[in-house]
This record gives structure tokens, C-alpha cells and sequence, in this order.
């Protein structure tokens, strides 16, 4: 690839990506980022800070995101709306060019015992931001995490699905009917609930 080409944060994305899947994430250097994207070490360095921030760099900007549409919302809305007002946010991060980037990232981050953790750490965050959202909307302490762990469960599920080889369905959709799915297994729970003694 010719050195002017536009778009050097995605082609970095996309030949570390390929070179994390081929060779395996510790195998993959930086360098060798570079080269298969046809740029520089340097350049890599203005758009990521390591290797790992490929895969997890836009998890800040996803979970701003989350957050500024729960803020935002008309006073009033639900939680389960404010939860998939969050998730319909993340829409722009999985378009349909992105799709084979999930896969990948997704094949990468199983494999490694480091960069499932690093996940686990960013889910975390993201159910903070969603929590401090409905609290600042005046929901009460506990119904905020609940609602922050289901919107980060629906979001995991939602990506995963998303992800899959053989999935054309857009992203919103999928989300939409993950959120359904966890209503009605909530709405089950409930109604399994064994009467007080």
C-alpha cells in the first residue's frame, strides 16, 4: 500500500487485526503493524498507544456515548427505553464495513487470557458510566446497577450476535431484540419467584 493512502487509523486497525489472527496477539509487533498497513512506526504511536489499544481504543468513546444518550433523554423515559437509547448510541461503531473487524477482534480478545481481562475491566466501566447516568436521572442506588448490568449483558450479547460470521442483520435491530429477549427472561424470573412464607 502506497504511503498517502487516506485512513491510517483504520488501516492499522485492520492490519493489526489481520496479523493478530494469523500469527497470534503476542507474536504481533507493532513494526510489523506498520508495515502490513504500509506506514510507519510513528504513525501507529499518533493513533494508538500500544498494540492492545487497537482492539480496545474505542471503548472510552462507546461508553461517552452510552452515558450522553441515558443523560440526555426526555425526563420521564423509562429505564428499559433509557437502556436501549444507550445501546442504539453504540450503532455507529458496528456498521456493516466494521463487521469483519468484530469478528476478528472478538477471535483475538478469546484467545488471550490478558485481553479477556482488559475486557472485563472495560465492561466494568461502562456499567459504571451507565449506573452514574441513572443515578444523575434520580434513579435509586440499586435499580441503577441492576439496570446497568442488564444494558451491559444486552450490549455483550447484542455485539456478540452482531459479530457472528453469518450475520447480516444490522446492529440496531439485534439490539432491539436482545433487550426483548432479557425483558422476558426478567418478566420469567418474576414469575418463578416462589411466594413468601
Amino acid at each position: 500500500m502506497a504511503r498517502w493512502e487516506p485512513n491510517p487509523r483504520e488501516r492499522l486497525e485492520r492490519a493489526a487485526l489481520a496479523l493478530f489472527v494469523e500469527h497470534g496477539y503476542e507474536a504481533t509487533t507493532v513494526a510489523g503493524i506498520a508495515d502490513r498497513a504500509g506506514l510507519t512506526k510513528s504513525t501507529f504511536f499518533r493513533h494508538f498507544a500500544d498494540k492492545r489499544e487497537v482492539l480496545f481504543g474505542g471503548q472510552d468513546a462507546l461508553a461517552d456515548g452510552f452515558g450522553e444518550a441515558i443523560r440526555t433523554a426526555p425526563p420521564g423515559t423509562a429505564s428499559v427505553d433509557l437502556l436501549a437509547a444507550a445501546l442504539l448510541a453504540a450503532a455507529p461503531f458496528f456498521g456493516p464495513e466494521r463487521h469483519d473487524l468484530g469478528r476478528q477482534r472478538r477471535t483475538v480478545i478469546a484467545a488471550n487470557s490478558e485481553l479477556q481481562e482488559r475486557e472485563l475491566l472495560k465492561r466494568a466501566r461502562l456499567a459504571a458510566v451507565i449506573a452514574d447516568a441513572l443515578r444523575e436521572r434520580g434513579t435509586p442506588e440499586t435499580a441503577a446497577r441492576l439496570a446497568a448490568e442488564v444494558g451491559v449483558l444486552a450490549f455483550g450479547t447484542a455485539y456478540a450476535r452482531w459479530a457472528e460470521p453469518d450475520n447480516r442483520q444490522p446492529y440496531p435491530q439485534i439490539a432491539h431484540a436482545v433487550l426483548a429477549e432479557l425483558r422476558a427472561c426478567a418478566a420469567d424470573l418474576g414469575a418463578q419467584a416462589p411466594a413468601p412464607a
